[in-house]
């Protein structure tokens, strides 16, 4: 109760993130196509993290009514203090004003090179984030074609594995018998 007798409003219900990460080719942008098709990710934000000269992602990803926000500048774990924490402040309270599409959950695909580490810190430590979003899982997505061979030159690639709730693994179709059963252990 406050001082007049009234009750304090009740806190902001936290929108839930999913953070989906993989190293570049594994399948984050044709995984994010199939489940946005299901209904029950018809109020879902993405947020799109590009990395290069020229951005493609964005342009893969079937948005049909979904809200797709696009970051350009760089690799995700660099700039997620600025760029993630500023986009994701701001589309929160464009929704409250109704300035965007309303939205029920958000999901970020981060580039194929980023460590996943920093963006899951972002939404521990700052204070703005921690108190309109939490995390829901991070997905990580792994090609089963190229996985050892990319964990052995790219630790970002194992980082991201490492931090996964969820582990998917793609193109099992393109990898012997032998190779599928060591990968699915």
């Amino acid at each position: 109760m406050t001082k007049q007798g009234s009750a304090r409003p009740p806190a902001p219900q936290r929108t839930p993130v999913t953070i989906v990460t993989g190293y570049l080719g594994s399948g984050k942008t044709t995984l994010l196509n199939r489940a946005l098709k299901a209904p029950e990710l018809a109020g879902t934000l993405v947020v799109i993290n590009e990395f290069g000269e020229i951005a493609l992602d964005h342009q893969l990803a079937a948005a049909s009514d979904d809200t797709v926000v696009v970051l350009e500048n760089g690799c995700l774990c660099c700039t997620v203090r600025s760029d993630l924490v500023g986009t994701l402040n701001a589309l929160y309270h464009d929704r409250q004003a109704g300035r965007v599409r309303p939205f029920d959950n958000v999901v970020i695909e981060t580039s194929g090179a980023a460590d996943p580490g920093p963006v899951l810190q972002a939404f521990l430590s700052e204070p703005t984030l921690d108190g309109l979003y939490r995390v829901a899982g991070l997905v990580a997505v792994v090609d089963a074609a190229n996985a050892l061979e990319t964990w052995e030159r790219h630790d970002e690639a194992v980082r991201q594995v490492a931090l996964a709730d969820t582990v998917l693994i793609s193109k099992l179709d393109l990898v012997e018998d032998a190779s599928r059963e060591a990968m699915l252990r």
